[in-house]
């Protein structure tokens, strides 16, 4: 009898030695068997052991090291990286926090609204990458290239050309000192510009950096300080265009930053050419560099084309615009070889291209024959 109870005595003794071991496994990994329960009480009683579990958009993980266990959570973009270091002569893992970037996805490219209608497939005769184009003898009126002129589009910052229109011919005063307000921040397309909120210019300043470098704050503030505001304004761009006979026209700010600023070719061409005719826009168009002082602190303002600074090139008028919808655009009044000739390219694909196109249209006129003129002039399927 004394035997067989000191048996059961010893028998109830290791059940509940293992017990605590058991507990602990059981609390760091619910549901796990007795043999996996074990496992992991004898790796954490002598090393380390890491589980995670996802939890909404983040991840909770329980590090057991030498008997204790830390539960840490980080975000799907985050990992635990295992280092081995050596301290005291000793190894000792650690576990450190890593973030790492997530894979974005390729956004598609932007299709401007020539692309979307397929005009960019339209062949001509100089393989010109604008879309649209136009070139005419400006005194004669006469076409000499025509690759889809009679259809509008947007025309970004071309819009700039009619709103020094109005100023010039509204003869408000070129001194009268204007404010750059909030009213003048992009909130269409979120662009930047140099003009702080509270910069001061005179209309000429504004007028002379809204032509010569596209400064968008600066025409929106020509647009703002006209007799009845930027409404009465937008009103006289569009009486100003019907009376030109653009019919094709139609616009709805000063800057051009909205993709519902649209003209043709043929309509931009008449713009150009009424435009020419006003001194003041010809010179602030073409300067290259010009100084403003808006706060007491200079800032020079270069040209929006460098054909302007080109010497094969007698340009006496120029405009040029960007925005997604209307790719890169541009018109210039230009004289080659004795010739004054209008130009208008919309829809170009590249930083460059829309000058590369001018380059090889002034080219084909200097290098052309008359007669040879009369045979190409109009592009494939165009009237």
């Amino acid at each position: 009898m004394g035997k067989s109870a000191l048996i059961v005595f010893l028998s109830i003794f290791l059940v509940l030695a293992n017990a605590p071991a058991a507990l602990a496994s059981d609390q760091t990994k619910p549901g796990t068997t007795k043999k996996a329960a074990k496992k992991t009480a004898a790796t954490s009683a002598s090393g380390h052991k890491k589980t995670a579990a996802k939890t909404g958009s983040r991840k909770h993980v329980v590090i057991a090291a030498r008997g204790r266990s830390n539960t840490a959570s980080f975000n799907k973009n985050e990992k635990l990286v295992k280092k081995v270091v050596m301290v005291n002569g000793r190894r000792k893992v650690t576990y450190q926090r890593v973030a790492f970037a997530p894979v974005v996805p390729a956004l598609p490219p932007v299709l401007s609204a020539g692309e979307q209608a397929g005009l960019n497939l339209t062949h001509d005769p100089l393989e010109l990458k604008s879309s649209v184009a136009l070139v005419l003898d400006q005194n004669s009126s006469e076409v000499l290239l025509d690759k889809n002129s009679q259809v509008a589009l947007p025309i970004a910052s071309l819009t700039k050309l009619m709103t020094s229109m109005v100023v010039v011919e509204s003869k408000q005063d070129m001194n009268e000192v204007l404010a750059v307000t909030d009213d003048d921040i992009d909130r269409e397309k979120h662009s930047s510009s140099r003009l702080r909120i509270g910069s001061q210019l005179t209309r000429a300043d504004m007028l002379h950096i809204a032509l010569m470098s596209s400064e968008n704050r600066a025409a929106s503030a020509l647009g703002r300080n006209y007799p009845g505001g930027l409404p009465a304004f937008v009103a006289a761009m569009n009486a100003k265009a019907k009376a030109l006979g653009m019919t094709e026209t139609h616009y709805v700010d000063s800057t051009g930053l909205s993709h519902l600023n649209v003209a043709s070719a043929r309509d931009l061409s008449r713009l150009v050419m009424a435009a020419y005719q006003h001194p003041v826009i010809r010179q602030y168009s073409t300067d290259s560099k010009y100084v403003v002082e808006p706060g007491g602190r200079p800032l020079q303002y270069s040209t929006s084309n460098h054909l302007v600074d080109k010497p094969e090139w007698q340009i006496g008028l120029q405009k040029t615009g960007y925005i997604n919808e209307a790719g890169r655009c541009m018109v210039m009044q230009t004289t080659i070889d004795g010739r004054q000739i209008v130009m208008v390219f919309l829809d170009s694909r590249g930083k460059y291209s829309r000058q590369a196109d001018a380059d090889r249209v002034r080219k084909w006129l200097a290098d052309s024959h008359p007669a040879t003129l009369t045979r190409v002039k109009i592009a494939d399927g165009q009237t």
